[in-house]
């Protein structure tokens, strides 16, 4: 691709009973698995990839002795649990991972001492199954760079030898795609090519193992969203279809998923992330409310799936003791979201039937915690709701405290507020090309995006070169030096719902992941990540306004959630008539309908007005049980 060259631009989330019992993932040749969404506990957010065999089996048995009974049955280890524990290891690093001969991830002995002698994760999943769960790993996709580097060879299960064809024995080297490497982990996985009969020798050798393990679940990262191969998903989805042993098959990440997206795997998995890495704040929170919708008006919530149904997956709840995303530490600090906060992502995860796998480390989990992630109500809607679907027509009422004044407004006719969003992409992707660049005085050079408008008074986002000097700055310097901040490529952990949408200014450091170009076809890409910048409209207020969630519950009761997503108090309220004709048949309206809200406690009797409403705090929630019968 020709190109004009810059002297290496630098840019720098009514039903009350004690025990749940559920019939979620069966025998191979019996009852439908995932009949309902998956609950269970995931190690990431608290031990990022450094647990060992001691803290997982502590958190399993809490979850045997306090949370089986409430559904959470899986317990999950999340990435890198082949990486040894040592200094230089990290999240991209290369050359710490344990691997077999046939170039297989095992467990670090160092971190999982039952592992020693070959015995990979056996003596662990025996150990949870005694304890009445299932166990659960995370796995990359394709083949490690330490396998390909090492050019071990490649294992026939039928045989028990190395894979042979066209007369010749094949090795790792033959099916990794060093074109094709992980986006947020190119130093440790890359995809291996599907056409290969070696490639899917490799693939059966793999999951045969998790099955001989005992593994009952799999997370399979960086093949979805903006990592998509479905060629490897399709494979990977036959080989659990031939297994003797059932394994629940879920995808990650979500970054950039659609609907239209999901509909092409959903009936090869069970469940699939819908956003990128979800933490503790209220951005990453609150960007699941779009998300989340979208994937409920596609129809995608239980839609038919691999030997059952699929879910969609808006991430692990970030609750309780936590570490930081891709920390070589384990759990140090407390949630940062408020209580308020952690209400509107369980409330939102069980109104939009997500999986629900909590985070925080079990052995620290406090009650008022414990008590919200087991909420019966809440865990009612999650499993057996139906028709959930974000609900339009709610009205606001914002309470400003400095003016005593109250201002109201139908929040989803509002117009929002128009700021450009700098990201990453693709740099195949069409939508990059946008970028056109101009001289200014005093060897300042500006490089605008201009594609695609949609507001007809935008004003252009922009980036400053200055001379020879490798830095860009966010704003044009008025004549004083703003210092050096570059867009940076770099992908060392995975990131979260808020940070793949935007991109990320550091302090310049001259390395390769902050060298951009501006090319002939208008993109600006960084040829290290093979990223390409490109700015898009944060038009439809998401971090601002109110929300609305409905369903149905299998006891004939319609749930009404409530969300405000403002800064201010404000007072929240749907029609009742609204609501009977968004949900006919339920006998709204009717002068024996009863209702309570969950947060509050308080039960409001016999509906006597024409409205639901609710004065929220800043981001709470409140939920509604109504009764008709």
């Amino acid at each position: 691709m020709k190109h004009v060259s810059f002297n290496s631009l630098c840019f720098c989330f009514f039903f009350f009973c004690s025990v749940f019992q559920f019939n979620r993932v069966s025998s191979q040749n019996g009852t439908e698995r995932a009949a309902v969404p998956p609950r269970g506990w995931n190690s990431y957010n608290s031990f990022s990839w450094i647990i060992s065999e001691e803290e997982y089996l502590k958190n399993a048995e809490v979850v045997a002795n306090r949370l089986k009974s409430k559904g959470y049955e899986y317990v999950v280890v999340d990435y890198l649990w082949y990486r040894r524990n040592v200094p230089g290891a990290y999240a991209d690093s290369l050359g710490f991972d344990v691997i077999d001969e046939w170039g297989r991830m095992v467990p670090d002995p160092s971190r999982w001492p039952s592992s020693q002698g070959g015995k990979g994760f056996t003596e662990v999943a025996k150990k949870v199954h005694d304890m009445g769960l299932k166990f659960g790993i995370h796995v990359m996709r394709g083949i490690s760079t330490q396998a390909v580097n090492a050019n071990t060879p490649i294992l026939d299960i039928s045989k028990g030898s190395a894979y042979e064809e066209s007369g010749r024995k094949w090795f790792a080297s033959d099916i990794g795609d060093k074109s094709r490497t992980c986006g947020w982990m190119k130093n440790g996985f890359m995809s291996v090519n599907m056409d290969s009969g070696a490639s899917k020798a490799f693939l059966r050798s793999l999951y045969q193992q998790y099955a001989d393990w005992g593994v009952d679940f799999v997370k399979l990262d960086c093949v979805f969203g903006d990592d998509l191969d479905l060629p490897q998903i399709s494979f990977v989805s036959d080989v659990l279809k031939q297994l003797d042993r059932p394994i629940f098959f879920s995808l990650s990440p979500g970054k950039t998923a659609t609907p239209a997206m999901a509909k092409d795997v959903s009936g090869l998995v069970n469940m699939y992330r819908i956003t990128g890495d979800d933490w503790d704040n209220w951005k990453d929170l609150v960007f699941h409310f779009n998300i989340t919708r979208d994937f409920s008006a596609a129809n995608m919530i239980g839609s038919t799936g691999l030997l059952g149904k699929s879910w969609p997956d808006s991430d692990m709840l970030p609750f309780g003791w936590l570490t930081d995303p891709a920390a070589n530490e384990g759990p140090h600090r407390t949630t940062n979201l408020s209580v308020d906060e952690q209400r509107t992502q369980m409330t939102l995860w069980c109104m939009a039937k997500s999986p629900i796998m909590y985070g925080g480390d079990l052995r620290n989990i406090d009650d008022a915690t414990f008590s919200l992630i087991t909420n019966p109500t809440l865990l009612e809607i999650n499993s057996f709701s139906s028709n959930n679907m974000e609900f339009l027509k709610v009205a606001s009422t914002k309470v400003s405290h400095s003016q005593e004044k109250i201002v109201k407004w139908h929040s989803r006719n509002m117009v929002a507020s128009v700021s450009p969003i700098l990201g990453l992409t693709k740099c195949s992707d069409s939508d990059a090309a946008g970028w056109v660049t101009e001289s200014l005085n005093r060897g300042l050079q500006k490089i605008c995006w201009k594609a695609n408008p949609k507001h007809k008074y935008e004003t252009p986002f922009c980036v400053y070169k200055r001379g020879s000097q490798l830095a860009i700055y966010k704003e044009a310097a008025s004549g004083h030096d703003q210092g050096d901040v570059c867009l940076d490529a770099t992908q060392q952990r995975k990131r979260s719902s808020e940070e793949f949408r935007r991109g990320s200014f550091f302090p310049c450091r001259r390395h390769e992941n902050q060298k951009w170009e501006l090319y002939s076809n208008g993109t600006l890409g960084n040829q290290q990540s093979g990223e390409c910048a490109i700015v898009k409209q944060n038009d439809e207020g998401i971090e601002s306004g109110v929300r609305s969630w409905i369903a149905t519950g299998r006891g004939g009761e319609v749930y009404v959630a409530l969300f405000n997503l403002n800064k201010e108090k404000t007072e929240i309220s749907v029609k009742i008539s609204d609501l009977a004709e968004a949900l006919p048949g339920k006998g709204l309206g009717q002068p024996s309908c009863k209702y309570r809200e969950e947060w509050s406690g308080k039960e409001f009797g016999v509906m006597s007005g024409s409205t639901i409403a609710a004065p929220l705090q800043t981001h709470a929630s409140a939920l509604f049980t109504i009764n008709c019968s």
